[in-house]
């Protein structure tokens, strides 16, 4: 069921960033990285189909979690980027020609040896002392924070993947603690859940991403966003895993080697599809014209 879960929760993410980029990139960039951005965009119909999809598949993402550890979960979520090439081939009519299989075969043979070479499994947390979890959990949160900030020292056009890899990050933080409200919910039930900081933390935590996923779609193509998005989550996610919730990997040579290697993969078989002429060029109407789709800061 983790697999079952975990896949389903992949298609639909793919399928709603692509729905959402197509919406995002016609809002005002007078809104990006401002929250009024969620709010103009609440009145975009294809947005809150997107929006609709990433909801659902971020409930079958908590099933998997709750089932699964964040390392086995995280590179089962990752393949999102298949689903989400499946339908900008089907809305741009765009063959996959050999760079869209070679990512296809990356991607999925990369989630595969990660898998069998880790053996991802589940360990004991009491070893893990506060100060080891705090020191992960703000080193995670600081990576975030220290691409928003190289982002807004670049160009508008050069923003996205440093946006879109944050949000990644963001998420791979809210996935391993839904993974810890989930073991809250089991053990101590609502009110263990309610009366604890994990549950509002998820909350900021998904807000903020969505707003910095949204800002990265609204500033450029869905091919300059998605890899980066993509690649960030799974690898912060497995860090947080094995950095305080426990969770081990298969730690011989081999078994690195294979892990590093598919990890790797993983990563270049994002970046490959994410640059799939399939996927959403992202022009702006105000493209279009002469003098259209200029910086806001000046600097485009």
């Amino acid at each position: 069921m983790v697999y079952a879960y975990g896949l389903t929760a992949a298609c639909l993410l793919g399928l709603g960033f692509v729905l959402q980029q197509h919406a995002a990139q016609s809002a005002p960039l007078a809104d990006l990285l401002s929250f009024r951005l969620l709010l103009d965009l609440l009145h975009d119909r294809v947005w809150l189909a997107g929006i609709g999809c990433m909801v659902v598949g971020q409930i079958f993402g908590a099933l998997a979690l709750a089932q699964g550890d964040v390392s086995m979960v995280e590179p089962l979520l990752a393949t999102n980027l298949l689903f989400a090439m499946a339908l900008a081939r089907r809305l741009s009519g765009q063959s996959l020609g050999w760079s869209g299989w070679a990512g296809v075969v990356l991607l999925s043979g990369g989630v595969a040896a990660f898998m069998l070479a880790g053996r991802p499994a589940g360990g004991s947390r009491a070893e893990i002392g506060a100060l080891r979890f705090w020191l992960v959990f703000g080193g995670v949160l600081a990576t975030a924070l220290a691409l928003v900030v190289v982002a807004r020292h670049l160009r508008l056009a050069e923003e996205p993947p440093f946006l879109a890899a944050a949000a990644g990050v963001l998420y791979g933080l809210q996935d391993a603690l839904t993974r810890m409200s989930s073991e809250l919910f089991g053990a101590g039930g609502v009110m263990a859940v309610v009366t604890s900081w994990q549950p509002y933390t998820i909350v900021a935590l998904a807000v903020t991403g969505l707003m910095l996923v949204q800002s990265a779609f609204e500033t450029g193509p869905l091919r300059m966003s998605l890899p980066g998005l993509t690649a960030a989550e799974p690898l912060a996610g497995i860090v947080c895993g094995v950095g305080f919730l426990g969770d081990r990997l298969r730690l011989d040579p081999a078994a690195l080697a294979w892990q590093a290697g598919g990890l790797l993969a993983v990563v270049a078989g994002v970046v490959v599809l994410g640059r799939h002429p399939a996927m959403p060029s992202g022009v702006r109407p105000a493209d279009a014209g002469p003098g259209g789709g200029g910086d806001p800061r000046g600097e485009g």
